[in-house]
């Protein structure tokens, strides 16, 4: 393969992504929609993401609000521990702990039975009967990842929250009226909406992903593996750069409250 091959490459792949991504976006306003598919895959998706996440949202909350209240007894404002441990929650902890779990859960299982399809000819066998594999099968997993995502981020803020409220309280000997008070001192509701929004985008790109390196998975069984491990390393790095875009649009865009 020459030099500008090796270069030239990655382009390619990202444009073939974002072209799929925009066939999928496009199926999803076409009938028949799959609805009982989609049921079947949020109840899987959820299934196999639904502790792990819980697991994960009482130590983010926990660390959240020691490193914030240890810090903020340094400038003397402790009582707004609170409201720094919902603002990370809501905005930054929620979203990403979910839309990892989403994408190394639900995104390799999307991928690896994508790709077992793929590399059975099940993909081929509907295109020669006039069903279009992304409307069939991708449309219902995307949504389904999309919907679960949501739902999961509103629990590991909830978990999140109140795993800060236990460890500041607790183990910082803060006051549980100081720590439920300043709730509003610094949050406001875009912030809520902001993590929902976040969650919804980031379900998507895990599903896109996932679905993307299933169906051009080649290589027999060791193929398909190697597209489950690709789907997930290339879905964190997108959810990091999507993370930080929305982040710097919302800071432009909503104005925050002040001390």
């Amino acid at each position: 393969m020459s030099a500008a091959a090796v270069i030239t490459r990655p382009i390619g792949t990202a444009g073939k992504l974002f072209a799929f991504g925009a066939d999928a976006v496009l199926a999803m306003f076409r009938r028949p929609f799959q609805f009982r598919e989609m049921i079947q895959q949020a109840w899987f998706i959820a299934s196999v993401t639904i502790i792990p996440t819980a697991l994960v949202a009482i130590p983010f909350g926990a660390v959240i609000a020691l490193q914030a209240g240890s810090l903020i007894q340094q400038f003397g404002a402790q009582s707004f521990t609170g409201s720094a441990a919902v603002l990370a929650v809501l905005r930054e902890a929620g979203p990403i702990a979910t839309a990892l779990l989403v994408a190394g859960a639900g995104g390799s299982a999307i991928a690896a039975d994508l790709g077992a399809r793929k590399i059975r000819e099940e993909l081929d066998a509907m295109m020669v009967l006039g069903i279009d594999p992304i409307q069939r099968l991708v449309v219902p997993r995307i949504i389904a990842c999309m919907l679960v995502a949501v739902f999961l981020n509103g629990m590991v803020s909830v978990v999140g929250v109140l795993g800060g409220y236990y460890f500041n309280v607790v183990l910082q000997g803060g006051t549980p009226g100081a720590y439920l008070a300043s709730f509003t001192a610094l949050a406001q509701v875009p912030d809520l909406w902001q993590g929902m929004a976040k969650a919804l985008v980031f379900g998507f790109i895990a599903a896109i992903v996932a679905a993307y390196k299933g169906m051009h998975a080649d290589g027999g069984p060791q193929g398909v593996g190697q597209a489950v491990m690709e789907s997930v390393v290339i879905t964190f790095l997108l959810l990091f750069l999507a993370n930080f875009v929305m982040s710097a649009l919302y800071f432009q865009l909503v104005p925050q409250k002040a001390f």
